[in-house]
């Protein structure tokens, strides 16, 4: 009986990696088309002179100058990091119980929870930010109940504040906090806190020495993901804070569709991912020194 001839290991390994880059191709494509390309345009359009909307020509830094050189905008880049860092925070203050407890449940249990996590993340933004508009609003469904319970006499003005747009922001960015979390959790042994259990450790300390550790990616990626989506948002600060509360997102939408200064918006919107690609470089940089040494203790 004639055997089936394999082929090397090394030609195997090569026809893998042709297929799995066919199999890239398309997605490679189409980003590249539709993101990549873009992206270098609004980056040119960054460096045109003046307020030129439908095209201009020349190179300046004029934009980038006029941003990083006015006190108003600094202060709006500065208000922008500090929602994206307290919302961060918020959200992993909630989050992380909500996301541990959702990791040591049965399946059949967490199954019914997870939709009411994912549940907020199907609905429109803007159907959300209006809904909060109703709650919080001087005739709104909150200031209702406080007035029914006698704990106010008068509506209060609930709107148009910093507190408003920070949870109004913690409620629509939780759940990617919740799952970031839940989803590194699920993978630590449950076996690992019992045996701290068993050397006398308390809950505290096993939170502290064994899982706050082994969570520390899913803690990093909610973290980062939290603080982006934060500092991008634009609809929540716009009508929830109102003209009180500037963000950048907000000032790009305005240079885009009001003022039609598009090369200011562009550099605007350039220097915000250069922010975000700091954020998430200093998350994976600080994620790779913990597993580094980590590796370098168990060696020891």
């Amino acid at each position: 009986m004639q055997q089936a001839k394999v082929p090397p290991l090394g030609k195997r390994a090569a026809e893998n990696r042709l297929l799995l880059g066919l199999l890239l191709a398309p997605a490679a494509i189409f980003l590249f088309v539709f993101l990549v390309v873009p992206m270098f345009g609004l980056f040119r359009a960054s460096f045109y002179e003046g307020n030129q909307p439908l095209g201009g020509v020349g190179f300046s830094l004029q934009h980038y100058e006029k941003f990083l050189l006015d006190g108003y905008y600094l202060s709006v880049l500065a208000e922008t990091i500090g929602f994206g860092l307290a919302s961060a925070f918020v959200s992993l203050v909630i989050g992380f119980p909500v996301g541990y407890s959702l990791a040591r449940l049965p399946p059949e249990k967490r199954r019914w929870r997870l939709i009411a996590v994912i549940l907020p993340l199907t609905l429109s933004l803007v159907v959300v930010v209006f809904g909060w508009l109703v709650v919080l609003g001087r005739n709104g469904l909150l200031n209702s109940l406080l007035i029914g319970f006698g704990l106010i006499d008068r509506p209060h003005q609930l709107l148009f504040n910093r507190t408003a747009v920070l949870v109004v922001l913690v409620q629509q960015f939780l759940p990617f906090m919740i799952l970031s979390v839940m989803s590194v959790v699920a993978q630590i042994n449950p076996v690992l806190e019992q045996a701290a259990a068993n050397l006398r450790a308390n809950r505290f300390t096993t939170f502290r020495r064994v899982v706050l550790p082994l969570a520390m990616p899913g803690i990093l990626s909610g973290l980062t993901l939290v603080f982006i989506l934060t500092a991008s948002a634009f609809i929540t600060p716009r009508l929830i804070g109102g003209p009180r509360i500037q963000m950048i997102g907000s000032l790009i939408y305005q240079q885009v569709l009001t003022i039609l200064n598009w090369p200011f918006a562009a550099a605007m919107a350039f220097i915000l991912l250069i922010i975000t690609l700091a954020v998430t470089w200093v998350a994976n940089a600080t994620l790779a020194v913990r597993l580094d040494s980590e590796k370098s203790g168990h060696a020891n």
